[in-house]
């Protein structure tokens, strides 16, 4: 049973802003917006604070060693920045779950947001369905949102890259030329 469509985008949002960081206030709203948030009003600079500091804990939901550590710190954030489900049609966009209180400011909304949206993500797909790309030079995370579920790079291309890297490892050394 499918009970709230919106972890995906809220895991992928999380995923575009720790794999680049944004650098300013309007840079973050510009984002959230891009992404489909509702951002209303301005934005604190105290927010972009925040943010960074939630996605640093988010990290290290990604970067947890098992389902049971991720499993841990994703409470932890659940615990901090969500609140019980309500019933919301703001900006007459349609009824549908909040699990945050109205009105909060930006960075609390992300709380919200991306750690409910992570928990969605993660119990309804697999504990296994966030990492840091397979290839030991790129950090890039992603969340595998594959139907088999094998996700281990960020993209096509750091898989091409280390395919390349390990076929080429297997092939013998050339030895020097005869004349």
């Amino acid at each position: 049973m499918h009970l709230n469509p919106y972890g995906e985008d809220a895991v992928k949002l999380a995923v575009d802003l720790s794999n680049q960081r944004p650098a300013t206030v309007r840079e973050l709203s510009d984002r959230c917006r891009a992404a489909g948030l509702v951002v209303d009003g301005p934005v604190p600079q105290a927010d972009l604070a925040r943010t960074l500091a939630l996605l640093d804990t988010w990290e290290g939901v990604v970067d947890a060693a098992d389902g049971r550590e991720r499993a841990e710190l994703l409470n932890q954030m659940l615990a901090a920045g969500a609140s019980h489900p309500r019933l919301t049609d703001h900006s007459d966009g349609g009824w549908h779950l909040h699990y945050r209180d109205d009105h909060q400011p930006l960075a609390a909304v992300l709380s919200s947001l991306i750690s409910v949206g992570t928990a969605f993500h993660l119990v309804g797909r697999g504990m296994h369905r966030l990492g840091r790309c397979a290839v030991a030079e790129c950090t890039t995370i992603y969340a595998d949102t594959t139907r088999t579920g094998r996700q281990r790079y960020c993209s096509q291309r750091c898989a091409n890259r280390d395919a390349v890297r390990r076929h080429r490892s297997t092939r013998p050394a050339a030895g020097p030329v005869s004349t």
